[in-house]
């Protein structure tokens, strides 16, 4: 008896999953790697020119003012055995409020950048998801992933999306 039983489910189990793969074999599936597109896409490489461009001369501005910093530092290092005791303790302080105001400066200039990036890339992946959505009904996709762990070459549809991106004006 229990072993008509274990081999009527046996069977019901393998018919099952004969008819789920069947049924698997008509599913659609692409893969889009999101870092890929946002790193090799012309739209994404324009964005980060334009934000080089924003904040490059700012970020030089930092560094020239490090460099000074630095200096200043060297030379108040160099002269202090030879400098009075209030003229030191002036430069000192003169130094740490100009370091103060460097890492100010630096942090403004680090959460502005932050900022600007995230809009850039928002712009970039909004075009991106609505590339990947006509793709995805043009081709008549039943499902597309995004930053999968694995995934096969047959299902990796970025470059297409990539194109369609620098086919864009």
């Amino acid at each position: 008896m229990k072993s008509k039983l274990l081999k009527a489910v046996a069977l019901a189990a393998t018919m099952s999953m004969a008819a789920i793969a069947a049924q698997a074999q008509d599913i659609k599936i692409g893969y889009v790697n999101s870092e890929r597109v946002l790193r090799e896409s012309n739209l994404a490489k324009a964005a980060q020119a334009k934000l080089e461009a924003e904040f490059g001369k700012r970020e030089k501005d930092l560094k020239d003012l490090e460099g000074r910093l630095r200096g200043a530092a060297e030379k108040l290092e160099k002269d202090a055995p030879t400098l009075a005791e209030t003229e030191r303790n002036r430069r000192q302080r003169d130094l740490i409020e100009q370091e103060r105001d460097l890492q100010r400066k630096r942090r403004e200039w680090q959460e502005d950048l932050t900022q600007r990036k995230q809009e850039e890339l928002s712009a970039v992946v909004e075009r991106a998801n609505r590339i990947i959505k006509q793709i995805f009904d043009a081709e008549k996709y039943d499902l597309i992933l995004q930053d999968a762990i694995h995934f096969s070459p047959r299902v990796d549809i970025t470059k297409k999306v990539i194109d369609a991106l620098n086919a864009q004006k």
